[in-house]
């Protein structure tokens, strides 16, 4: 396998790190728009050779397909923002390279009634191309990050072994992590997390199919564990919502994110002053001219970046799935959950908790994909393959999951 790995932030440079302790691959190209962030990403794997740097615009379909040829490159592993899902995903067809991704292609919101009817859903981009993947005998694997991604291995892992019905499927994140020093600072991408909660949420049920609610709605009180404790969680826009129901049965799915107060009164104000928009403002320039700048970007880049914080981050991370159903006539409830500790993942791979955890869910994948043994064609979700492999390869990589009954 050989891989073009576009984007070397954190979360892509975790990926190297990890794969670099793995022998499933012959080679992975580090492609970013900066050149020196790819190089730094090479540089600190200790002269391994079958790393190397390459600059490339993720916009650029025409430069990412010729990438991919010019390296014999077969996979795709897009590790950049959802903006260039798209042009990275035609580009990995036009390569006839296999893909994956972390996230789906943006939504829409319905154009009258935001919070009651979906308008482009995440992902409806790359399905509605899922028929020409599957003609071609291409692979797009997409959402298979830790939220989405391993959260949706733990859903079809539930509807496999766990239970005979499954009534509902709720993806619930949460943390206690801190960070020394910042009033605000988000542990992941500002861009993504602004996209992802000030969009109206995804609810599906049986019988209605998915249809959307305010943001921040129908407040919960989750009890996570390994020491993390009770955080509120609130309604976000997800793509477990969107996949989940494709390939697992469950009268309802949602996705729940602890945000905490004082984050949700943060991205309220962000939205109050215009600040979450993408499409540009005008500003003057330092002589005076007009320049157009996105308002999203002016706040990611007044920020810390997430990939930096690890040294001053304490506390733990969880992802996971709660599940609420039947087995053998009686009821059960269970919650599948992986979690990372900021102090281990520092110490172990030089990673903060949050990228780590993201990380390492693609690497395994790809792992599976190199055996053959997850292997298909079309668009397909981290459900459409059988979830045991998966699980047991997680934790042969030293990063345990875990299951809480009740």
């Amino acid at each position: 396998m050989r891989v073009l790995l576009v984007g070397a932030g954190g979360v892509g440079t975790a990926i190297t790190r990890i794969a670099a302790r793995r022998d499933f691959f012959e080679a992975v190209v580090v492609a970013d728009y900066d050149p020196a962030r790819a190089e730094s990403a090479v540089a600190a794997l200790g002269g391994d050779g079958r790393f190397l740097a390459e600059r490339v615009d993720a916009s650029d379909e025409a430069a990412v397909a010729a990438l991919l040829a010019r390296h014999r490159c077969d996979v795709l592993l897009n590790a950049t923002d959802p903006r260039f899902v798209m042009p990275l995903f035609r580009a990995a067809r036009t390569a006839r390279a296999r893909y994956l991704d972390m996230a789906m292609s943006l939504s829409r919101p319905h154009p009258e009634r935001p919070y009651e009817e979906c308008g482009v859903r995440l992902g409806d981009e790359q399905f509605a191309q899922a028929a020409d993947w599957e003609r071609e005998g291409l692979l797009a694997l997409v959402g298979m990050g830790v939220e989405p991604g391993l959260s949706d291995v733990f859903a079809r892992h539930a509807a496999d072994e766990l239970f005979d019905e499954i009534e509902e499927i709720g993806v619930r994140d949460g943390a206690n992590l801190t960070v020394d020093g910042y009033d605000f600072a988000p542990s992941f991408s500002i861009w993504t997390t602004i996209e992802e909660c000030l969009n109206p949420p995804v609810v599906y049920e049986e019988g209605r199919g998915w249809f959307t609610t305010e943001p921040f709605s129908e407040p919960e009180v989750f009890d996570f564990p390994e020491g993390i404790g009770k955080v509120e969680c609130v309604n976000v826009e997800h793509e477990e919502v969107l996949l989940v129901p494709r390939w697992v049965g469950a009268r309802r799915v949602t996705f729940k994110y602890g945000l905490g107060g004082e984050f949700i009164d943060t991205l309220k104000t962000l939205h109050r002053l215009g600040l979450d928009r993408t499409d540009p403002a005008t500003v003057p320039g330092p002589d005076g001219r007009p320049v157009a700048v996105s308002p999203r970007d002016v706040v990611a880049a007044c920020l810390p970046d997430p990939a930096t914080l690890g040294g001053r981050m304490h506390g733990k991370t969880c992802a996971g799935t709660w599940v609420r159903g039947t087995r053998d006539g009686a009821s059960r409830e269970v919650y599948l959950y992986h979690v990372v500790d900021n102090q281990w993942s520092m110490a172990e791979y030089g990673c903060q908790a949050v990228v780590w955890q993201t990380a390492v869910n693609p690497v395994v994948a790809l792992e599976l994909v190199a055996a053959g043994v997850w292997a298909g064609a079309g668009v397909l979700g981290p459900e459409a393959f059988p979830a045991r492999p998966f699980l047991d390869l997680l934790t042969e990589y030293g990063s345990p999951w875990g299951m809480r009954e009740g």
